[in-house]
């Protein structure tokens, strides 16, 4: 699957597309096909390190998915 992934806080260039292993739920757990997915303020604030939250890297944004 392809995912949006950054490795280092910065500007957009920072997030690069990567091509990743689909994941595989678990017992409990369910796969939704994310079809689009938002970069809102939260995402621009974690890449830039104006936030407190600071991500695991590499991380992937895109808190507002849709799926339809």
């Amino acid at each position: 699957m392809k995912a949006i992934r950054v490795r280092a806080f910065g500007e957009p260039d920072v997030m690069r597309v990567e091509e990743l292993p689909a994941p595989r739920p678990v017992t409990g757990q369910i796969l939704v096909e994310i079809k689009a997915a938002g970069v809102n303020p939260v995402d621009t604030y974690m890449r830039s390190a104006n936030t407190l939250a600071c991500p695991i890297w590499p991380y992937t944004p895109g808190v507002d998915g849709a799926a339809w």
